[in-house]
Parts: C-alpha cells; structure tokens; sequence
C-alpha cells in the first residue's frame, strides 16, 4: 500500500516540470500513453493586473489624511480667530508727521500706532499717564494720554514697543484706548 503513493507522488512531480517557465508536462494520459511539453496560451502575456493594495495600508492613509486635515484646520481657524479678534486690524497706521504739522485735520479720528517709550512724563491719579513715544518711521517724539483703565497693571519702561490704538482729541492731545506689547 506504500508503494502506491510514492508512485502517485513520482506522477505528480513529473506532470509539472517547471511552473516559472509556465511549461508544463502532460500525462501519459492526455496525450495517448507518451509525455509531451505542453505551453501555456498566457506564456508571453503580460500581466495587466493592478496592483491590488492591502486593506490596511489604505487604512493608514485615511488616517493620516484626516490628521493632516484636522491639524491644518485648526491652525488655520486659530490664525483666522487671532486675526479677527485684534482690535487694531481696521485702523490707519499713525502719521507722525502729518500730525506733527497740522493736527487740527487729524482731530477726531483714530489709528493705530507701533510706538517705542522714550520717556515718562508723569501721572494723575484718575486721569491717566502722560507719555513720550517715537514711531520707528519718525523719531520724533509724541506726547500721548494713556487713560487710568488701559495703563492699569501696565508697567512702562524705555525702550519697549506697544501697538496702541490712538484718537486725536481736540486740542491736538491722543489719547490711548488701546496698549498691547510686542
């Protein structure tokens, strides 16, 4: 009984000669007792199939996709809610010199101004600080009135640099309503 599957096994192996080069080996049966080479049609035949990708790998690119997505958006919704949230966006940048020249057609109107402190001219209580300051355009100094509610916990020092909002009263003083450090 033993014999029988080796023989059986031997048949098998020599049917298949060689499946690399797609040639295969009939049976005595098929082809009238003798072996013969048989070719495959698909020998010369390029394969056309796509690349088929795994479930997972897909997966994966979804994942990171949405991850992108959702940082990219966030990044960008903080940058738009910090843009539309600065309280200076609307307004002219401060003209020194047009104000220094004729302040009385500067009255009444409001700009923002990137200035430097130069110096401290004093404070009254309920009224607010009067300050010197330069434009990095002009470095000719500018008296302007800090109120006691914006300049409250605002310790001013030479040299540093605030983003302010200005109106020009009448008389020619500016009044601060606004003071944020760069």
């Amino acid at each position: 009984m033993g014999g029988e599957y080796v023989a059986l096994d031997i048949a098998l192996q020599s049917r298949f000669v060689s499946v690399q080069d797609e040639t295969f080996m009939a049976g005595p049966e098929e082809s009238g007792g003798q072996y013969s080479h048989v070719a495959s049609p698909f020998a010369q035949a390029e394969a056309i199939m796509p690349g088929v990708r795994s479930p997972r790998s897909r997966l994966t690119w979804i994942v990171g996709l949405a991850l992108f997505l959702i940082i990219a958006g966030g990044i960008g919704g903080w940058m738009t809610m910090r843009y539309l949230n600065d309280p200076l966006r609307t307004l002219e940048a401060f003209p020194v010199a047009k104000y220094l020249d004729d302040y009385k057609g500067l009255a009444g109107s409001r700009f923002k101004g990137n200035l430097r402190v130069e110096a401290d001219l004093g404070w009254k209580d309920g009224v607010g600080r009067l300050m010197l300051f330069t434009s990095p355009d002009d470095n000719r100094p500018v008296a302007i009135m800090i109120p006691a509610g914006v300049s409250n916990g605002t310790f001013f020092e030479k040299g540093q640099i605030y983003q302010m909002a200005l109106e020009v009263k009448e008389g020619g003083l500016i009044y601060a309503s606004t003071c944020i450090k760069n």
